[in-house]
This record gives structure tokens, C-alpha cells and sequence, in this order.
């Protein structure tokens, strides 16, 4: 199974990020399985897309919090397509920005579970078919985890676990020839920006404080996160695991 051609698992493939993803994977000719959580019709229009782009495409709609449906999926997904290499983990809860001292502990175990346990159920359900296959898993994380952002503690805090997992998962699992990194998505006009923007979480003074903190002064797109994971999940990446990517037009300088 080559990582070069085979097929790709996406979780959170309806997102703005996750789509773009699938997209990239498919016209580079891939194969596609991908899970969402409740956007049906999304998940429809892009296995449309996919088709049309060369690759066969699975959508299933699933809870990754559920580490037996996450098995199960998994399962059935290496049976359809003969195995797999390369695993991208793109899902996320939609997370407001808020103060810490205003989050309930119910309210960051929630995202724990969203965040941390959602990836370690996937890691835990893919590992013995990427051993086999010497694969690869791309953790989409934050930037706002090398430079903080205030008000962001309940999305950069749980993902932060997440980077911790990818770190440790690489250094255990290399022998194997198992590769994992991640990479940090910096403020996008696409994707879980687009949502904090039209949910009013920022608004037009916060877009200007956050564009000088950025050296590029401007925010990128999900295509830009897309091919970040493209590269580490490739064989042009087959000497690299452990790291993050930061793609944040030099937020974390």
C-alpha cells in the first residue's frame, strides 16, 4: 500500500478544512473515506465532488467520541478498500472563543472528549492496519498552541493533548514505520475561522488586531492547510514524524 496513492481516511470531512482536504487527496488520485457528524447533504455533495475528481468516495456519518463505532467504522472501511496508509484526523467541535474562568469543567470535558479522546479512539482503531501498511496520521491542531491567543484556551487546550499524542504516538510507533505529525491551521477566511467570524465571536476590530499580529497581514485559506497535510502525509515527507507545522503566515514568530 503506498501512501502516494492509496486510500485516505478524513475525519471531519464536511468541514472547511476537512473538504478541502478529501478534495486534494482525490485529485492526486486517492481514494476517499471520510466521516461528518450531522451535515448529511454536505457529506452528499462532496462524495459528488470526489466521484467527479477520479476517486472512489465513502461518507458515514460518526461520533468519534464512541470508540466502538469508531472501530467498527474503520473495520469496515479497510475491508471495502483493501486497507488503507494514510489517516487524516480533521474533525473538531465548533468551539467559541471565551475566557477560561468563564468555562464550566463540564464544559472542557466536553471538548477533551470532542478534542483528545475523538483522536485517540481513531489512533486506536487504525494502528494495526497502519502498521501493515508502514502509514501515516496528520493531526489537523491550531497554531494557538506554539503563540496563544486570548480567549482561546477551550479549543487550543484540548488540542494541545492531541500534539502531545502525535509526539509520543511518533516516537513508539516508528519502529513500525509509523509516521504521525500535525499541523497548526493559523487564522483562516475558510474553515473554524469562517464560523467564529459569522457567529460574531470576532468582529471587525478583532480581525484588524489579529491581521498586524501576522507578519503576512492576511489570513490564509483551507487549501493552504490542505497541502500542508498533502506534504507530511507523502513519501516526500517519509523522514519526518513528531513535528508540527504551523500554517499561520508567521503568527507563532
Amino acid at each position: 500500500m503506498s501512501a502516494e496513492r492509496g486510500t485516505v481516511l478524513v475525519t471531519g470531512g464536511t468541514g472547511g478544512i476537512g473538504a478541502e482536504i478529501c478534495r486534494r487527496f482525490a485529485a492526486t488520485g486517492h481514494d476517499v473515506a471520510f466521516t461528518y457528524r450531522s451535515r448529511k447533504g454536505a457529506a452528499e455533495r462532496l462524495s459528488a465532488e470526489l466521484v467527479e475528481l477520479g476517486a472512489v468516495a465513502r461518507a458515514d456519518a460518526l461520533d468519534l467520541s464512541d470508540s466502538e463505532a469508531t472501530a467498527c467504522w474503520v473495520r469496515s472501511v479497510s475491508e471495502q478498500f483493501d486497507g488503507f496508509a494514510v489517516v487524516v484526523h480533521a474533525a473538531g467541535p465548533h468551539v467559541p472563543m471565551v475566557h477560561l474562568s468563564a468555562v464550566s469543567p463540564a464544559q472542557f470535558g466536553e471538548a477533551v472528549d470532542g478534542e483528545a479522546k475523538a483522536f485517540f479512539n481513531l489512533v486506536s482503531a487504525v494502528l494495526p492496519e497502519l502498521r501493515r501498511s508502514a502509514g501515516s496520521v496528520v493531526a489537523v491542531t491550531t497554531a494557538a498552541t506554539t503563540r496563544f491567543p486570548v480567549r482561546d484556551g477551550l479549543s487550543a487546550g484540548p488540542k494541545a493533548a492531541v500534539e502531545s499524542l502525535v509526539r509520543a504516538l511518533a516516537v513508539e510507533e516508528g519502529r513500525f514505520g509509523v509516521r504521525f505529525n500535525s499541523v497548526g491551521p493559523g487564522m483562516l477566511v475558510d474553515g473554524m475561522a469562517d464560523r467564529l467570524i459569522s457567529s460574531g465571536d470576532l468582529d471587525e476590530r478583532a480581525l484588524d488586531v489579529a491581521k498586524r499580529n501576522i507578519p503576512l497581514r492576511r489570513f490564509g485559506r483551507a487549501h493552504d492547510i490542505a497541502e500542508a497535510v498533502l506534504f507530511l502525509a507523502s513519501e516526500k515527507a517519509g523522514f519526518v514524524t513528531g513535528q508540527k507545522l504551523d500554517v499561520d503566515g508567521g503568527y507563532g514568530v
